[in-house]
């Protein structure tokens, strides 16, 4: 139970950073720092893979999870779909304008089972 408790708190606390780190993916984006954008984005992944991984645990134990894992499939094969086309600018106003608001949004459906 113990274990359970540390996901879910590493869970809130990564849930809690997302929004400010793809603000700053979008803005790596704008101001033509590739580099930067493409290790932020790959480490955004990653995290939500774990997100997606900790929620079906959290779920599985009778806990709340309230991520939409469709949802985060979606952006993923949205970023990959803009990166391949390169088109930085789809990818930034992604991250800024649906990513961002969705785990704003997520940040306050954990705050509400609180």
């Amino acid at each position: 139970m113990l274990e359970l408790m540390e996901v879910i708190e590493s869970y809130n606390e990564y849930i809690n950073k997302i929004p400010k780190g793809t603000m700053s993916i979008a803005n790596y984006l704008r101001e033509n720092q590739i580099r930067e954008a493409l290790e932020s984005i790959k480490n955004f992944s990653e995290g939500v893979m774990w997100l997606t991984h900790a929620s079906e645990l959290i779920i599985e134990n009778k806990g709340e999870a309230p991520l939409a894992i469709n949802k985060i499939r979606e952006f993923l094969s949205e970023i990959n779909e803009g990166l391949e086309r390169q088109d930085y600018v789809l990818v930034a106003d992604l991250f800024e304008y649906e990513i961002a608001p969705f785990f704003e949004e997520v940040q306050e459906a954990i705050a509400a089972i609180q």
